[in-house]
C-alpha cells in the first residue's frame, strides 16, 4: 500500500460504529470450535488478524462460514475435538490468535506448527511455552522462543496452578485453554485484574469458573477442566482499541463532536476512558447497558483543551492498546504528561515504546523516554498545534500507523505513515470512516 498522509482537519463529526472487538472475535471463534452445536457470532471483526484465526479453526476439522446477513457461523467438535491441521496455522500480524491457539492445542493431543508475519516472529513466546509446557506440551521452536514454532499437544494434559510473573490476560487465557482438556481443576493467579473475556466467555459457553479476589488486588481464576461446552450466541461489541482513535481524534481536533456506538466497556479494558477524563476531554458514556454479560455503551467526545496528567502503572492492564494514540493526545494538550508502567509496550506488534517516542521527536514534540515511562511535553494552547512535518515509520505496527495519522489531524504539517497496509489487521475501514467524520487523508507511493 503507498504510504498515507495526513493533513490539518476540520472539525469532526458524525455518529460512527467501529469494527467489533478483536479479542472477543478470536475468543468467540476459538470457543466455538471446541463446543458442542453451532455458535452464532454478530459483529465479528473481519479483520486479517481474526480471519487466520478462522482459518486456523477451519485447518483443525470446525466448520467456520460467514452468511450473507454477515453473520459466522461455527459448528464445533468438543473439548478434545479438534483434528491435527495438515497445514501450518499463519496466525498473521497476531500476538493474541497466536499464543491463546497454543494453549487450546497444549490441552489436546495433536501437533501443530505455528508461523506468523516478520512482526509476530519477533515477538517472544516464551511466556507461553512455560506454562504450557507443565501442562505436558512439547515445543521445538525458533531461537529465543519465537515462532515458527512447531507444538505437540499433551496426550494427558495435566491440570496445573499457575502464578503469572507478570499482568498478562494472553498467559492466562492459554493456560485456561489449555486447562479445558486437562481433568481437575486449572488454577491461574494473576497480581492485578486484566481483561476477563476469556473467563466471561468460557462461563456463557458453559465451563464452571470461579473467580476469587485476593490480598493486594491479586485474583484467583479455577477452572473445572473437560466440560460440555455447547455452542452459543455471541454479540461482538464495538472495540474498544479501535474506537479510541475516533475518540481522541475528537477530542484534540478543534470543533469536533463524535459519537462512537456499541463500545465495548469492560471495566478491565476500559483504561482509556479513564485517562481521557484526566486529561479533562469532554466525554461521557450514553445508553449503558448489558450484552452477552459485557458491559456496552455509546461514547461521546466533544473537542476541548487538553491538560496534562500523569498516567498510573496501575491503570497499563486496562489500556495497553491504547497507549499509542493516548501519546497523541499527550503531545497535543497543555503541560507535560507522565506515563508509567510501560514495559509490555515494548513486546507488541513493534517496540511501541520507541516507535512512538521517535515518530513524536520527528513530528517536534519534545519527551523523554525511560525504560518503562515516557514524559511528552504537550503544546497544546490557544492556537498552538504538534508542528508535524514528518514521515514515520509505522514499523509494522497497526495501531502506530493510526496513531500517527490521528495526531495529524490535529497538526500544523501534515504527517504521513511509510506504511499503512498494516491497519487492515484490526480495524478495515479505518481510512473511510475518518474521513467519513471529515477528516483529509491522502496517498503517495512509499
Amino acid at each position: 500500500m503507498p504510504s498515507l498522509t495526513s493533513h490539518l482537519s476540520g472539525p469532526l463529526r458524525g455518529v460512527v460504529r467501529v469494527p467489533g472487538d478483536k479479542s472477543i472475535s478470536h475468543r468467540a471463534l476459538m470457543l466455538g470450535a471446541v463446543a458442542l452445536g453451532q455458535t452464532r457470532i454478530t459483529g465479528l471483526l473481519e479483520g486479517e488478524d481474526v480471519l487466520c484465526t478462522a482459518d486456523a479453526m477451519r485447518a483443525m476439522g470446525a466448520k467456520v462460514e460467514r452468511l450473507e446477513s454477515g453473520e459466522w457461523v461455527v459448528n464445533g467438535l468438543g473439548v478434545g475435538g479438534l483434528l491435527t491441521p495438515d497445514c501450518d496455522l499463519d496466525m498473521g500480524n497476531s500476538g493474541t490468535a497466536a499464543r491463546l491457539l497454543m494453549g487450546l492445542v497444549a490441552g489436546q493431543g495433536l501437533k501443530a506448527t505455528f508461523t506468523g508475519d516478520a512482526s509476530l516472529s519477533s515477538r517472544p513466546m516464551k511466556r507461553v511455552i512455560d506454562p504450557l509446557s507443565q501442562v505436558g506440551a512439547v515445543f521445538e521452536a525458533s531461537e529465543g522462543g519465537r515462532l515458527p514454532l512447531t507444538m505437540t499437544g499433551a496426550q494427558d494434559p495435566m491440570p496445573i496452578t499457575y502464578e503469572l510473573p507478570v499482568a498478562s490476560a494472553q498467559v492466562k487465557s492459554a493456560v485456561m485453554l489449555a486447562g479445558l482438556g486437562a481433568p481437575g481443576e486449572t488454577v491461574v493467579i494473576e497480581p492485578k485484574p486484566t481483561r476477563d473475556h476469556t473467563e466471561k466467555m468460557l462461563t456463557h459457553f458453559g465451563a464452571d469458573v470461579r473467580v476469587e479476589e485476593l490480598d493486594g488486588g491479586a485474583r484467583r481464576i479455577t477452572l473445572k477442566g473437560q466440560p460440555e461446552l455447547k455452542g452459543r450466541d455471541v454479540i461482538v461489541p464495538a472495540d474498544i482499541s479501535s474506537a479510541a482513535f475516533a475518540l481522541v481524534a475528537g477530542c484534540i481536533v478543534d470543533g469536533s463532536d463524535i459519537t462512537v456506538t456499541n463500545v465495548g466497556l469492560n471495566p478491565l479494558r476500559a483504561g482509556v476512558v479513564e485517562t481521557l477524563k484526566d486529561f479533562g476531554a469532554n466525554i461521557e458514556i450514553l445508553n449503558q447497558r448489558i450484552e452477552a454479560g459485557e458491559i456496552v455503551g455509546d461514547v461521546r467526545v466533544t473537542s476541548g483543551l487538553l491538560k496534562g496528567c500523569t498516567v498510573p502503572a496501575s491503570r497499563a492492564p486496562a489500556q495497553i492498546d491504547e497507549y499509542p494514540v493516548l501519546f497523541a493526545a499527550a503531545a497535543c494538550a497543555q503541560g507535560e504528561s507522565r506515563f508509567e508502567g510501560l514495559e509490555e509496550l515494548r513486546v507488541k506488534e513493534s517496540d511501541r515504546l520507541s516507535v512512538m517516542a521517535a515518530g513524536l521527536k520527528a513530528c517536534g514534540v519534545e519527551l523523554q523516554e525511560g525504560d518503562d515511562w515516557l514524559a511528552i511535553k504537550g503544546v497544546g494552547g490557544t492556537g498552538k498545534r504538534v508542528p508535524g512535518g514528518a514521515t514515520v515509520a509505522s514499523s509494522l505496527d497497526h495501531r502506530i500507523a493510526m496513531s500517527f495519522l490521528v495526531l495529524g489531524c490535529a497538526s500544523a504539517k501534515p504527517i504521513s505513515v511509510d506504511d499503512a497496509s498494516p491497519i487492515d489487521t484490526s480495524f478495515p475501514g479505518f481510512r473511510d470512516l475518518m474521513e467519513g467524520l471529515g477528516a483529509q487523508f491522502s496517498e503517495r507511493e512509499a
